[in-house]
């Protein structure tokens, strides 16, 4: 990774983060990595130890885990608000080393922690004198899988440098999707804008106040924005790019970007913790139709499904089979449509909600309801029925109070209007709890 490295020494001046109000420019970002390297070796972290780090986006902690990474350790960046149980990550993983960060990110405290876990793709790994990566999926599907990358594979996707930009790197720094946003913002020598907290609040209030020029957000936390009226409300004119993905967009708050940022390019992105991020081209229509691959992509679509066969794909699971199959195929279990080189992201399969052996897609759902006056945001999950399977479920969360039968009344009416009429939720549940989880991601269990 020293082209990283080499890269940065030629904008010693320029900023890469913004934390706190404070900017801190590559120079003296060179000189914190390597600070960090003597850390390491006045300690005895070896090439090949297993780094836990417990820390959020600050510019000590990514210097650290660049250190890291060129010293060839295995690095497991873990959040505060963690996917994964801190103990339980560690006991799949392994640990040698574990760093925590004071809640401020900016002093690191190194200890010792053995837990010996021995796994060939690690051993593997280290015998080929590589750094690694260790992330955990969400587990929104099931358990929590520990997925093992090359570091240096990772970063080597960014050596072709971008044009520069002011970006937050609003997905946690445990998701494959944050460390590729600083990765990818770094490697062109833009800004890394820090937030202390992931709400709308917080990222409005940094994109006004240090003129972000990049938001990737997830279609959850743009929805919660746009309910929030604080576009309105702050100068957010700096922005020129909004991307969104991980999950299915709906079209109404697409529609509402649209008529809400008419001078910002709003991108659709697409990737996996798997296989990583593709490049991405949202149709130039307003609709949800996009053109997904790039360099060191393939995709194919088969039976609906699509597939990606990637350069940057994981080494596998230290906790579970890999589904990369013998040609290096990744099945990404998302539906989809497919118009010429576009397709359309209907949702996942685990996701699909079988009402007497029809499909449902939560998002089709949600995107009516979402449509509606007085709806903040809204979730769709299937519940157990012993008749029909399953039947759909709306979870809601409400700007105002409202009576429950003249709601359920109302939604089931706009839902039987645009959508079938066994896609018409059997219940409306409403809620003041949050319908996300910490990465800002839809909670689809019941």
């Amino acid at each position: 990774m020293e082209w990283l490295f080499d890269r940065f020494a030629t904008a010693p001046d320029r900023a890469a983060f913004v934390h706190d109000g404070r900017a801190t420019t590559y120079g003296e970002a060179i000189a914190a990595i390597d600070a960090f390297g003597a850390t390491l070796e006045q300690q005895g972290v070896q090439a090949g130890d297993k780094v836990a780090v417990l820390a959020d986006y600050a510019p000590a902690v990514v210097c650290l885990i660049l250190a890291l990474a060129r010293r060839g350790a295995i690095v497991i960046p873990l959040s505060r608000a963690a996917v994964v149980e801190e103990d339980a990550a560690l006991l799949i993983s392994g640990c040698d080393w574990f760093v925590t960060f004071d809640p401020e990110n900016r002093d690191a405290s190194f200890a010792r922690r053995s837990i010996p876990v021995e796994h060939p793709l690690i051993a593997g790994l280290v015998a080929a004198g590589r750094p690694g990566l260790i992330l955990f999926s969400s587990g929104s599907s099931g358990a929590p899988k520990a997925i093992l990358h090359d570091f240096e594979r990772i970063a080597d996707k960014f050596r072709t440098a971008r044009a520069a930009t002011r970006a937050i790197p609003f997905l946690m720094i445990d998701h494959f999707g944050g460390i590729n946003t600083v990765l990818g913002i770094a490697s062109s020598l833009g800004t890394v804008v820090t937030v202390a907290d992931r709400s709308v609040n917080a990222v409005c209030e940094a994109i006004a106040a240090h003129r972000v020029e990049l938001l990737p957000a997830t279609p959850s936390f743009l929805t919660l924005m746009l309910a929030s009226g604080l576009h309105r409300k702050l100068d957010l004119s700096s922005l020129k790019r909004i991307t969104y993905g991980t999950e299915v967009m709906p079209q109404s708050t697409l529609n509402r970007l649209i008529e809400a940022f008419p001078g910002v390019e709003l991108q659709q992105t697409y990737g996996l913790s798997e296989v990583g991020v593709l490049r991405s081209q949202s149709r130039p229509d307003g609709s949800l139709w996009v053109r997904v691959g790039g360099e060191g992509f393939e995709t194919e679509v088969r039976d609906g499904i699509l597939w990606i066969r990637s350069r940057y794909a994981m080494l596998g699971y230290l906790n579970a089979p890999s589904n990369i199959d013998a040609e290096g195929w990744f099945n990404t279990q998302d539906r989809v449509e497919v118009d010429g080189d576009y397709i359309k992201i209907l949702g996942r399969v685990t996701d699909i909600i079988n009402v007497g052996g029809q499909k449902v897609y939560p998002a089709e759902v949600e995107d009516v309801i979402l449509a509606l006056d007085n709806i903040l945001d809204v979730a769709v999950i299937g519940e157990a029925h012993p008749l029909l399977g399953q039947i759909v479920v709306a979870k809601v969360a409400l700007q105002a109070p409202e009576d429950p039968d003249a709601l359920k009344r109302r939604i089931r009416i706009a839902c039987r209007a645009a959508l079938s009429a066994f896609k018409a939720p059997s219940k409306v549940v409403v809620t003041e709890d949050s319908l996300h989880t910490a990465r800002q991601k839809k909670i689809r269990r019941a």
